[in-house]
């Protein structure tokens, strides 16, 4: 359990995680997943790559904490948006507040085309986007098909959106909308 540090004014393991990841977000949304390194981000802090093993963990933790920092970025708003919210209502709603947060977002537009294109499956089994899309839909216990159907409509729809706004909500609202009402996805 850490305490509180007399110099940086709380748990030191926890300050540095949080500027390690700070800075794997940046560097990841330079290079991409595939360029991304241990390595590369240990210069990029200017320390060891053993130190970032043992205040980050290894690739893995770190591209998780990234995506966390991602979702965080989106999430207040969101849950704003769907408080008091339930089925398609709540689905539509909180699919088009998420994806007006990630488009507005320079990082996040810089690191969508980047997800998709390390070939991995690093959204579509994040735990992190797994519990939002979860939340998305207003489950407490969501049915694993349907969330994982969710995540992958929000990233075609991030990544490839319609060029005109609100003919992309008709589109949510019609299909998204009408699939949570009609099979309560």
């Amino acid at each position: 359990m850490g305490h509180n540090d007399w110099l940086v004014g709380r748990d030191r393991q926890s300050e540095a995680a949080d500027r390690i990841n700070a800075a794997a977000a940046d560097l990841i949304a330079h290079v991409g997943y595939d360029a991304f390194t241990i390595e590369a981000l240990a210069e990029k802090v200017h320390c060891s790559p053993a130190t970032i093993y043992r205040r980050a963990g290894g690739k893995a933790a770190i591209r998780e904490a990234v995506i966390a920092i991602q979702a965080a970025r989106i999430l207040g708003t969101v849950r704003e948006a769907i408080k008091g919210l339930s089925g398609p209502e709540r689905v539509v709603t909180a699919t088009i507040v998420a994806l007006q947060r990630l488009h507005a977002d320079p990082l996040a537009s810089l690191m969508g085309p980047t997800y998709l294109a390390s070939g991995s499956d690093l959204l579509t089994t994040s735990p992190v986007i797994t519990a939002l899309a979860g939340e998305m839909l207003g489950h407490d216990n969501p049915d694993p098909l349907a969330t994982q159907w969710l995540i992958r409509v929000f990233l075609a729809l991030w990544n490839w959106p319609l060029k005109n706004a609100a003919a992309e909500r008709v589109m949510v609202e019609r299909f998204l909308g009408a699939c949570y009402r009609d099979t309560m996805c």
